[in-house]
């Protein structure tokens, strides 16, 4: 009798639906992905749908629901702390508790209505399914485990321990000091957007110097020993406001916020590198005290805090654990998953198998996909050209395009679960073209010049490209370029800000970012054969088993997750080449109208 159990996240953002069989992950994904709207916070009908298609069952069939959260505990902190700030937050409040009494506290009857469901219905803790999504995937049998986000219901960090089946919160830090929303304050005050600009803050870090760091330890949290701290909350704004930030903080840091798409300053770039290095040190001091409380040897991470692969690097390289294991969706996504596995090991006790050197994440593709037969169906219908080739001829043709400098969207398998794209939504160049990261941030991406890119790099080749000693498969570990492959350069010295974009600093200098460092993915042939073999063209064309990874889609747009939404994104973009399946397309062979129909269409939807 097989056991399925449907985890549901929404109402935040990042909303997300996950499907288990008999404790197996079946199915994983974002409601972003087929509603277009990024950060869909939405009830994830689709996502849901999608779960149920994939593992061949209807609602009715599900034995067990659950939800990553308790709608009733958050709706409390959320009065509690109007009532707390009270006159301040009236604005806030007027906005907030419509929602929560229309909507957001009937969740349980809304879940039931949209599935026609009326068997079990779960609620776990937001953080226990932060937790949950670490440490059970994960291939340890026992791990310290660390989570920390903006906040959950009060938590906004949570220590625990990880046992065979079972997980144990021992300590949380709680609302409204939350190491994520000091980093959301700063990525508000830079003029990025809360929520989804955190990953440029840590981006632009390196540009700046890091001259703020003791005036936030100083003035903006008391932060001990254990990685605990308490916020001065005089210098924010979220409690009952609408923003981040108060004016006292634009006081601090020498005048109000920089206002969205203005300018860059050095400003922006030094208050960027002054958040990174406290969260580091925050980071750094948490994982100590886990350490320390627990004796294990390997930590598992999640929530949003647990992306900023930065942070992540710093504490593998510390030392303070022999391996680390994050959690590819960490965010809320990534909830809807710990949820699920929550029931499937604490609530029905099921055992646990752990070899200490395989994951459960099955690479993150967990996603839709499309067979051959689906792609050529689409671009039939379309009037698209398109030569179909052999796999061997793909991987060849691709490889020697790639080395001619040319841009090629890569549509493959299984969709990834997650922000990251790991090889089937993927935009790939030559990681060795010095002018590559200004090309396809400014002709493809359509975003900042300034945001680096993640290499793509075989598994068996990693340490001889980056002082790294183990796989990262998930892209969620930042390591330096190794030594060897550096140019040296003096012209550092007289250069500041983005102006340091222009020196090349190693033989793959368009993912090597200007503090000689690469957020990297590696791939092996079991997780993902067709991007490893075309890792190995690559390498056999060129002596560089490197590409840059980037995810398919625009600035703005989340990652695509169908082949039209691939095609239309090719048009409408500078890529040479499309590669769906074994479909090849080349730009040039497109119908004229079809290119100035997608950008057409582009333009009127900005």
């Amino acid at each position: 009798m097989r056991t399925y159990i449907l985890g549901i996240s929404a109402f935040y953002h990042d909303s997300a639906a996950v499907i288990l069989k008999d404790g197996e992950i079946i199915a994983a994904a974002q409601e972003e992905r087929f509603t277009r709207k990024k950060h869909d916070h939405a009830f994830p009908q689709r996502a849901i749908a999608y779960c149920l298609k994939e593992a061949g069952i209807s609602a009715r069939q599900l034995d067990h629901v659950v939800f990553y959260e308790k709608p009733f505990l958050k709706f409390n902190r959320i009065l509690e702390t109007y009532l707390t700030t009270a006159p301040l937050g009236i604005r806030s409040f007027l906005m907030a508790i419509p929602v929560w009494l229309g909507q957001k506290l009937w969740i349980p009857d809304l879940i039931r209505k949209e599935l026609n469901y009326n068997g079990p219905l779960y609620f776990a803790e937001h953080h226990e399914s932060h937790a949950a999504s670490a440490f059970f995937p994960s291939p340890f049998s026992r791990a310290a485990i660390l989570t920390m986000d903006g906040v959950g219901e009060w938590a906004t960090s949570s220590i625990g321990l990880g046992r065979d089946n079972a997980i144990e919160l021992l300590f949380e830090q709680q609302f409204p000091h939350s190491l994520g929303l000091l980093y959301s304050a700063f990525t508000y005050f830079t003029g990025f957007k809360v929520n989804s600009g955190e990953y440029k803050v840590m981006g632009l870090a390196p540009y700046g110097e890091p001259r703020f760091v003791q005036t936030i330890l100083e003035e903006l949290l008391d932060l001990k020993e254990d990685g605990s701290f308490k916020l001065n909350m005089k210098y924010f704004n979220y409690l009952g406001g609408l923003t981040m930030t108060g004016r006292r903080f634009a006081q601090l840091f020498g005048g109000p916020p920089r206002k969205p798409e203005a300018p860059l300053t050095q400003r922006e770039m030094d208050l960027a590198a002054s958040v990174q290095q406290v969260t580091e040190e925050i980071v750094l001091r948490m994982a100590r005290h886990v350490k320390k409380i627990t004796g294990e040897k390997k930590l598992c991470l999640a929530g949003g805090v647990a992306l900023n692969c930065v942070a992540n690097g710093k504490l593998l390289r510390s030392g303070l654990f022999d391996d680390l294991w994050i959690q590819p969706a960490a965010g809320d996504a990534g909830g809807a998953l710990g949820a699920a596995l929550l029931i499937h090991y604490h609530y029905l006790k099921n055992k646990r198998q752990s070899d200490e050197k395989l994951d459960r994440q099955k690479g993150s593709y967990l996603g839709p996909q499309f067979s051959d037969e689906q792609i050529k169906t689409f671009l039939r219908s379309v009037g698209a050209p398109f030569e179909e080739l052999a796999e061997d001829q793909l991987y060849e043709k691709v490889a020697a395009e790639l080395a001619k400098g040319k841009v090629v969207g890569w549509f493959q398998g299984r969709m990834e679960f997650g922000p990251r794209a790991l090889g089937n939504r993927s935009i790939l160049g030559d990681a060795r073209h010095p002018q590559m990261q200004r090309i396809m941030n400014l002709k493809i991406k359509f975003r900042e010049s300034f945001r680096p890119f993640a290499p793509a790099v075989l598994e068996e080749e990693a340490s001889a490209w980056f002082k790294i000693d183990r796989p990262s498969p998930y892209m969620l570990l930042v390591a330096d370029v190794h030594p060897e492959k550096r140019l040296t350069s003096d012209q550092d010295m007289h250069l500041k800000g983005l102006e340091r974009l222009k020196i090349n600093r190693s033989q793959i200098p368009a993912v090597t970012h200007v503090d000689y460092s690469a957020r990297l993915q590696t791939v092996n042939a079991q997780t993902n054969p067709r991007f490893y073999r075309l890792l190995k063209a690559f390498q056999a064309k060129t002596g560089c088993p490197v590409l840059i990874n980037t995810s398919f889609n625009v600035r703005g747009e989340p990652i695509v997750a169908t082949p039209q939404e691939a095609y239309q994104c090719f048009l409408r973009t500078e890529m040479d080449w499309l590669a769906m399946g074994r479909c090849l397309l080349r730009k040039e062979d497109q119908p004229a109208q079809h290119i100035t129909k997608a950008r057409q269409e582009a333009f009127e939807l900005d």
